[in-house]
């Protein structure tokens, strides 16, 4: 096994990352913050253009067909620029169809996706926020030709800006081999759906979005009816994975950043980087960044290979969310008090890596996942509450 890129690769992320610092300034990410939209169309559009909304999207329908790790790694350099666009939701939902929808759904979707007239997001947290399929409330109850949606789901991203959504529903109780869930494909315009707006850490766009007796066709299913937990779990792997890439790209432009602060900042006399203590935390910051890179890229490169790598895409989320903020936190430390000024730019990384390290799994679950596997006892996470085994 070969974690390292190759040649293409690297230019692929050579590429990526000029493209973006150009395009995307602090400033971008500002302006994004308090926009309605929360993201720039015609940068959206130069991102198609450029192949990356089809990178691992079928050729057939508009994509490139590159393995996963390709897109890992524009998710890095998009991490990295803290680029206000909607990538993740979009790919997570997009690679979701690609992988278990129809070929109706495939077609109607996918090429919209690839030339960047679309917006896509999904939907799964609700109140209990595990992802577990008991913690699903959300229904979906059969009537005619069409399936009614009525319930609640939590922090959803870019749902106002999402032209479909991947909304996670019950439609049966859970049964031996049967778990009862099923995923439909959404329009976000539909009556009955209301867009809520929450105010996070990072200012991103996330949502409480309510369905009351929103109505979906049949034919909007996504997999089998009832069968659809494990479509679901594969969708947490794959945007838990692209997140972590995500993570890592920012964590290191963070840690970059404290680093130079550390060059030329004086105290003393004498530059700050000739401090033990600051020289520490440098040394610490590059030992975490690489490290939740190469678990990062190891998890990518199983899951192009076909591979078991449920258990790697924890390793790599566990580590990076200890590490990544560890990352953030010490820059800010680095930089001292200017590092908190709001006018300072370091908080847009701060606040995004922290934000991302509540998200899809806290280090604890993620631990009970792997201690499962390796002692074959149900995990435990913080307030006494049982996480189920993956199957």
């Amino acid at each position: 096994m070969d974690v390292l890129l190759n040649e293409e690769e690297e230019m692929v992320k050579n590429a990526a990352r000029e493209f973006l610092e150009g395009e995307c300034p602090p400033s971008l990410a500002r302006a994004m913050e308090v926009d309605d939209l929360g993201y720039p169309p015609e940068l959206w559009r130069q991102m198609a253009q450029l192949g990356w909304l089809g990178m691992s999207l079928p050729e057939s329908l508009g994509g490139q067909g590159l393995p996963l790790t390709y897109l890992g790694i524009i998710m890095e350099e998009v991490g990295r620029a803290i680029a206000p666009v909607p990538f993740h939701s979009t790919m997570v939902a997009a690679l979701t169809i690609a992988a278990d929808g129809i070929q109706e759904q495939k077609q109607s979707v996918l090429p919209k996706v690839c030339q960047g007239d679309t917006v896509l997001t999904w939907a799964l947290t609700e109140r209990d926020p595990r992802f577990l399929p008991e913690t699903i409330a959300t229904e979906a109850v059969e009537q005619g030709d069409n399936f009614v949606i009525s319930g609640t789901k939590m922090f959803v991203d870019n749902f106002g800006a999402a032209e479909k959504c991947l909304v996670v529903c019950r439609t049966a109780s859970a049964s031996d081999g049967n778990q009862g869930i099923s995923l439909f494909l959404v329009d976000t315009e539909s009556a009955g759906i209301s867009n809520v707006p929450l105010t996070a850490i990072a200012r991103d766009k996330q949502s409480q979005v309510i369905f009351d007796n929103v109505s979906v066709p049949k034919s909007n299913l996504i997999g089998q009816v009832n069968q659809g937990w494990p479509v679901v779990e594969t969708m947490i792997d794959r945007a838990t994975l692209l997140l972590c890439a995500q993570m890592v790209g920012a964590t290191r432009k963070d840690a970059e950043m404290g680093i130079e602060y550390a060059k030329n900042r004086a105290a003393f006399g004498r530059p700050i980087g000739s401090f033990q203590s600051i020289q520490h935390l440098c040394a610490d910051m590059t030992l975490w960044v690489d490290g939740a890179q190469l678990l990062t890229y190891e998890a990518l490169w199983k899951m192009d290979q076909g591979l078991p790598s449920s258990i790697e895409i924890s390793q790599a989320k566990s580590f990076c969310n200890d590490k990544c903020e560890a990352v953030v936190r010490s820059s800010q430390v680095i930089h001292g008090g200017i590092g908190f000024m709001m006018e300072f730019d370091l908080h847009l990384w701060f606040r995004r890596v922290t934000s991302w390290t509540m998200r899809l799994g806290t280090s604890f679950e993620h631990r009970a996942k792997i201690a499962k596997a390796l002692l074959d006892q149900p995990g435990r996470v913080r307030l006494g509450m049982n996480l189920e085994p993956v199957p």
